[in-house]
């Protein structure tokens, strides 16, 4: 071996050396030290209290209000209000995005009634749901099999499911649109049958 390839091997074997001590030092057991911080204002940020002035914003305020025409994440907007004339309009507006397909919702939309519709409308969907049977309840959900039911547009039971009717909750809050259309396809497709 030349004195030149010692040398090197030399080198390579001092910065090996040199990056593994680096990487053991970095390693601490102790964490109750972070190590060093390099952007400390991203880290440490200025808190301001929820009304207090604000040197940031041009008026002043840090409360701001959403830019118009904005949404919050996951939550779409719902135009019909819980009346009967809205119910309606919903069922003649409102089609289930489902329709050509029942039989793929309708599995996605087993577990959801078994979720959310089960305990009142029953697992037959007859309204006889550990709600009722149990006494807890003393009026009867409705039975999903009825002629009523069966002649009612999809829009509309979506719109009931959404905002609720008489003594049935609004579920628009814990399920989502694309759901409730699911859960319509199980009525129609393994229910109604």
């Amino acid at each position: 071996m030349t004195t030149f390839a010692k040398t090197m091997q030399t080198y390579k074997t001092a910065l090996l050396g040199l990056l593994l001590s680096l990487v053991m030092i970095s390693c601490d057991k102790d964490r109750n030290k972070p190590g060093k911080s390099y952007f400390p204002d991203m880290e440490q940020s200025q808190a301001y209290e929820t009304y207090s002035q604000s040197p940031v914003m041009a008026d002043g305020k840090t409360n701001q209000l959403p830019p118009k025409n904005t949404v919050p994440r996951e939550m779409i907007p719902y135009d019909f209000e819980k009346t009967e004339v809205n119910r309606t309009w919903a069922g003649e507006t409102l089609e289930n995005p489902y329709k050509d397909d029942l039989v793929a919702a309708a599995e996605k939309g087993k577990r959801i009634y078994g979720i959310y519709c089960i305990n009142c409308h029953g697992e037959l969907g007859d309204g006889k749901g550990f709600l009722f049977s149990s006494g807890k309840f003393p009026y009867p959900p409705g039975n999903l099999l009825s002629e009523k039911i069966r002649t009612k547009p999809d829009g509309e039971i979506f719109h009931v499911i959404t905002v609720g009717w008489g003594l049935m909750g609004a579920h628009g809050a814990q399920v989502q649109p694309d759901e409730r259309w699911q859960v319509i396809s199980y009525i129609r497709n393994n229910l109604q049958k």
